[in-house]
């Protein structure tokens, strides 16, 4: 009852995370059809490459589990695409090394997953170890991804091309995750409890540097020297 249950809770949240990640690559299209020069402007694209990883191995957990999990699975095949989209979007405003190398790296992946989806009954063992393992790796990445895109805003002064409401809805998606986790049984969840713990403080401190970067004068100096 308690896993159908935190189950829908969870799916209605992802859904409302995936408007928050809608919503970020709206502002890009929409900077773009307005001529802004830095249509990107401070996005890391080292914490938006992470944030699909982070999608992508949530993606693969869910069909690797002993009975696939629908609520895991098509939302964050979702969120991959439009990360997805978003990268390419970097690479289209910046055409640097990086970005490519991002493009490709996460082109890559999708390509083996969908891959992996297809064939998960033959090799239903290997891809639940390779998932685990995944997070646990991508919990790592997504934590340095953050501090990048943290330590840009500081530096700068500035929030840039970051949309705020991404990282709010996101922050709600987190916290069901983990009650829905949780209802899984932590023997069987901790990865995905991790991740969203792990993910949720970093919400959680971007969405002050929303604050920090009105209030301040640190932030106010920082934008006049860029």
């Amino acid at each position: 009852m308690w896993y159908d249950f935190f189950g829908v809770i969870n799916t209605v949240f992802i859904f409302i995370s995936l408007y928050g990640v809608y919503l970020q690559l709206n502002k890009l299209w929409l900077r773009k059809s307005s001529g802004e020069r830095k249509v990107t402007d401070i996005l890391s694209q080292n914490q938006f490459t992470m944030s699909f990883l982070a999608y992508f191995s949530f993606f693969v957990y869910g069909y690797s589990l002993d009975i696939f999990n629908h609520y895991i699975v098509w939302p964050r095949l979702i969120a991959s695409v439009l990360m997805m989209l978003i990268l390419f979007e970097m690479w289209q405003d910046r055409k640097s090394k990086a970005s490519v190398v991002s493009l490709f790296l996460v082109g890559v992946c999708f390509t083996l997953g969908i891959i992996g989806l297809a064939f998960n009954e033959s090799i239903a063992d290997q891809s639940k170890q390779v998932s685990t393992i995944l997070i646990i790796i991508i919990t790592l990445l997504l934590t340095q991804g953050y501090a990048h895109q943290i330590k840009l805003i500081i530096c700068s002064g500035s929030t840039g091309a970051i949309d705020i409401r991404m990282s709010q809805f996101i922050l709600m998606m987190d916290i069901s995750t983990i009650a829905f986790a949780m209802s899984i049984g932590v023997e069987k969840a901790w990865p995905l409890i991790l991740l969203a713990i792990v993910s949720g403080i970093t919400k959680v401190i971007i969405m002050y540097l929303f604050y920090w970067a009105r209030v301040s004068p640190n932030a106010k100096v920082r934008r006049e020297i860029e």
